[in-house]
């Protein structure tokens, strides 16, 4: 018989620490484990248990995605740049702001972390960190899968030092690895030269990014007092990235394991109990079946990155067929109270094609495939389970992605067709996220990849502060156009209750190029009809197909055009967006 967790705040967590401790490690004794990881986190003594299911959010959260030297004045850190120009700009438009890894790196723009406590002095110090936490809700990622290659750490590895011995995860080369899923084509095992003689670790995603052993508890330790130190600066959002192959077990494909989801359990215990309102976010870039665990049963991650919305998003505006996104769309489950989606349609990465497994025939990935390409896009391949490479990724700015269809290549709409595809994730039930360089319009760097030899890179540009200010009051350059017609949807969003992450929603059926449903406030106080053309050609809508109730009022809140005949006609110039409304 189980023995109820105690009724005390700080027993009640060690309480369920150990039982998170229980399924990671085994069965055992786990009260030392357990203070040890209370006192790293400051809870040894006091701490208030969260409530359940509550909702950290609501229809004014909104999330911006950047790098910290997205926007550079020569004059000043970026970090301190990137502030003032969001005060500017976004101040009154954006609520939370996710500023990429900001911590000493060796490579991949971040994510390969030297020092998980420090701020990368090329960027700034915490002293910025703090003063943009000041004016938005923060969010930072922990990166839990890998460290550098160049950390103290893996340095204290190969010389069988504290701290770093044991951090690692090693395999032996001889063993059987082909069920191993991976994302990349690299040599899964690195050789190294150690103090105990040539060791092959663990590498995920590259040789400069070495798996950490969270087999070994101080690893486990390590990370909860790097959270908590971000916590002190400010941070609330925690972004888990790329946590779906945490753990590791030969014979396994290595991704999804039951530990894994354990121990972003455990750190969500140890994170809500210290600040109620922080969230974890998992970034897992994997078919939508398997993302969608992430969940857990509202005991996981309060977010879960849609992975699946990008390309689909994308494939619809460019083949003007919205068949395959009403499809998935009717299969997602209504998140509990207190989770959520977090939708986006562009990120510093690519375009993830693995969550379109299931989705998509192949016949048409492909053709979505050759129209990137023509569009300026570079596609990155992984090794499959099959042997060969296949496409993981398009890497392509999502203003140049949406610049032409797939049969007839590019055209006029091409503005009209990225604010469209916007207004679809704005509408869509969730938390939307915006990349920086989709509210500036920022097109393909070739420049950038040919330099640093890397694909993502072509979606990375760093503006100059003050070429990027005169983009957007230059009327004749289409990246004012944009930032103006993109925050003033944002802006319309954040006032309307049937916009909450958590509202009701109904997908509607008004053929293949006509996608539209229905978003009703959880007080049932509001409705909004979300109509989109998704084609370069005119379509008509009968409003009695919508159901609008004869005795309301309807005005779309796009235009401001009010509908008094519920049982008219109206056309849909190419692209248009319609947010039909009862209250207003």
């Amino acid at each position: 018989m189980n023995t109820p967790p105690p009724a005390d705040a700080v027993a009640g967590l060690q309480y369920r620490l150990q039982k998170h401790l229980e399924i990671i490690y085994g069965p055992g004794n786990y009260s030392q484990l357990a203070n040890e990881l209370m006192e790293t986190m400051g809870l040894d003594e006091r701490c208030r248990a969260p409530r359940p299911h509550l909702n950290h959010w609501d229809e004014s959260e909104n999330i911006l995605i950047t790098y910290g030297d997205s926007v550079v004045d020569g004059d000043e850190t970026p970090l301190k740049t990137l502030h003032h120009f969001l005060r500017d700009y976004l101040g009154n438009t954006i609520s939370s702001v996710h500023i990429l890894p900001f911590f000493p790196f060796s490579s991949d723009d971040g994510f390969a972390v030297m020092d998980y406590l420090d701020v990368n002095p090329s960027v700034g110090g915490w002293e910025d960190i703090r003063a943009i936490a000041g004016d938005f809700r923060l969010m930072s990622d922990l990166v839990l899968n890998h460290a550098s290659s160049r950390s103290r750490w893996f340095d204290n590895f190969k010389k069988g030092q504290d701290p770093g011995k044991g951090y690692f995860v090693e395999a032996d080369p001889e063993a059987d690895h082909s069920k191993v899923v991976r994302p990349r084509s690299s040599p899964l095992l690195t050789e190294v030269k150690t103090a105990d003689g040539t060791r092959h670790v663990w590498c995920t995603f590259s040789a400069d990014q070495v798996d950490l052993n969270f087999a070994n508890p101080k690893v486990l330790v390590e990370f909860a007092n790097i959270i908590r130190h971000y916590l002190e600066h400010g941070v609330e959002l925690f972004r888990m990235d790329a946590v779906a192959f945490l753990w590791k077990e030969m014979g396994t494909p290595c991704v999804h394991l039951p530990q894994t989801h354990e121990i972003i359990k455990l750190y969500r215990t140890l994170i809500e109990h210290h600040t109620e309102r922080a969230v974890v976010i998992t970034e897992t870039n994997v078919p939508n079946r398997e993302n969608l665990t992430y969940f857990g049963n509202a005991n996981e991650a309060h977010l879960i990155y849609n992975f699946s919305l990008p390309p689909l998003l994308v494939y619809t505006m460019v083949e003007g067929d919205c068949r395959h996104l009403k499809t998935w769309m009717m299969s997602m489950p209504p998140p509990q109270a207190g989770t959520a989606y977090l939708n986006f349609i562009a990120s510093h990465d690519g375009i993830g094609l693995r969550p379109l497994d299931g989705l998509l025939d192949q016949e048409d990935i492909d053709r979505m495939l050759d129209c990137m390409r023509e569009c300026g896009g570079r596609i990155t391949m992984r090794k499959a389970r099959e042997g060969y490479d296949k496409p993981y990724e398009i890497n392509i700015s999502l203003f140049s992605a949406l610049q032409g269809t797939i049969d007839d290549g590019p055209d006029e709409y091409q503005e009209d067709r990225f604010v469209c595809a916007h207004a679809i994730m704005m509408a869509l039930e969730g938390i939307p996220a915006f990349y920086i360089h989709s509210l500036l319009g920022t097109e393909n760097d070739s420049t950038r990849v040919e330099n640093t030899g890397r694909a993502r890179t072509i979606n990375r540009h760093i503006w100059k502060e003050d070429e990027l200010r005169a983009a957007l009051e230059d009327e004749s350059r289409h990246h004012g156009r944009i930032f103006e017609r993109l925050t003033r949807l944002i802006g319309l969003r954040s006032a309307q209750p049937a916009f909450h992450p958590n509202a009701t929603q109904f997908t509607m059926h008004l053929g293949t190029r006509i996608f539209a449903f229905w978003r009703q406030s959880m007080d049932r106080s509001q409705s909004i009809f979300c109509v989109f053309n998704v084609t370069r050609e005119i379509q008509w809508v009968n409003l009695s197909d919508i159901n609008l109730t004869g005795t309301e009022q309807w005005r779309d809140l796009v235009s401001g055009v009010e509908y008094h005949d519920q049982k008219g006609v109206i056309a849909l110039e190419p692209y248009q967006a319609l947010w039909l409304t009862n209250r207003f």
